[in-house]
């Protein structure tokens, strides 16, 4: 595969960069602690186009392929460092957006993607539920048919931007004793009867993209908001999986830049017994893992989002990208605040955020064991 990018990808990618560094910034240690979402932040990277960029330019979208998103995404983390709003865009683009256009209706498309796109809505993703996480198809969530309408019932949990989403993607069985083949995938508003939104539920990390229980209680939606036909909801969970694990880190790789580029500043101006603290072999080589890790991520993820693209099989090398990345961008946290000693370890220099918002990273989209579970299934074990 060749990486090299094109003259109008990297003056995308910069053009990300720049916005990216121009968004408010110096209230986000207190933003962070208050859990507080920045919904004027993601109105402005809407108008932007990032939440459109990988969507049909007809659908409100910019057009873009998943690898030059990817790209764009990597570059508005090195200047972006709300790390929960990032996460929560990455969120929406890859499980409610792309499966959107993958799997709904030209009707569904119309009504939900522009309004996406614009940042005039937020989608959430809702599979997980109080028993069921990493073993997300025995949900309990059920959907009833009634008529030309299905009657929901069930409790999500861990609901990504729940608190402020105006449309859900909720998965639901139409029959538990059909297993994955009862799994049916629904388009649910929040203005819809029987839509209930807990309290925010407090987090280690990612903090600024608060999330919530979604509780559905006779909840009745159209059959014209069912995603899919019935049974399809398993498949259409996965695909969106796929592309989550290949993309939804992006933002991690460029914040992995930006903690490099810190560092290594800060080991050529800090002295330590009359020398610069890079001069000694265990600070340098510390610097060599994490470009080592930036560099290893940087590629897979690149790969992922191109074998997406080009719809080639993808499972493992998504799983990959997701598990490589995510643990090499807590490992390389953890190298930062080592790096700035008791400075590091301090709320004013940033770095403890970004350690508590790395360790998400390793959860969220399937846990690192699922990942290894994925990658061990396609070398046939």
């Amino acid at each position: 595969m060749d990486f090299t990018w094109s003259p109008d990808q990297l003056a995308l990618r910069d053009a990300v960069h720049e916005f990216a560094q121009r968004m408010p910034a110096a209230d986000m240690i207190r933003r962070d602690r208050a859990g507080e979402f920045a919904r004027d932040a993601w109105r402005a990277w809407a108008e932007f186009g990032l939440q459109g960029m990988p969507f049909p330019v007809e659908l409100g979208g910019g057009g873009q392929d998943a690898p030059t998103t990817v790209l764009a995404l990597e570059a508005a983390g090195r200047g972006c460092r709300d790390g929960g709003l990032l996460f929560a865009i990455g969120a929406q683009l890859w499980s409610v957006q792309m499966p959107l256009l993958r799997h709904g209706s030209a009707a569904q498309q119309q009504r939900y993607l522009p309004r996406l796109c614009s940042g005039d809505w937020i989608g959430a993703h809702a599979m997980t539920e109080p028993d069921s996480g990493s073993d997300a198809f025995a949900l309990r969530t059920t959907a009833v048919r009634r008529g030309d309408d299905y009657v929901l019932n069930g409790t999500k949990t861990f609901i990504t931007s729940a608190p402020d989403a105006d449309v859900f993607l909720v998965f639901a069985t139409v029959d538990r004793a059909l297993g994955a083949l009862g799994i049916t995938a629904f388009l649910v508003e929040r203005a819809m009867s029987g839509v209930h939104v807990g309290e925010p539920i407090g987090k280690m990390g990612l903090a600024t993209s608060p999330m919530a229980e979604l509780i559905l209680e006779d909840c009745r939606v159209p059959e014209a908001n069912r995603l899919g036909r019935e049974g399809r909801g398993a498949g259409i969970f996965n695909d969106s999986m796929e592309w989550e694990r290949a993309c939804i880190l992006a933002p991690c790789l460029g914040a992995m830049q930006r903690q490099l580029d810190a560092c290594v500043a800060h080991a050529k101006a800090r002295v330590q017994f009359g020398r610069p603290i890079g001069d000694f072999q265990a600070v340098s080589h510390r610097l060599a893992g994490m470009q080592l890790r930036l560099d290893a991520a940087r590629l897979l993820v690149y790969r992922a989002a191109s074998l997406k693209q080009d719809g080639a099989p993808a499972a493992a090398a998504a799983a990959m990208a997701k598990l490589y990345l995510s643990e090499a961008w807590v490992q390389s946290s953890l190298e930062a605040v080592q790096l700035h000693g008791g400075y590091g370890y301090t709320t004013e220099y940033e770095l403890e955020r970004e350690l508590r918002d790395a360790v998400g990273g390793t959860l969220y989209s399937g846990t690192s064991d699922i990942q290894r579970t994925i990658i061990a299934r396609a070398l046939g074990l």
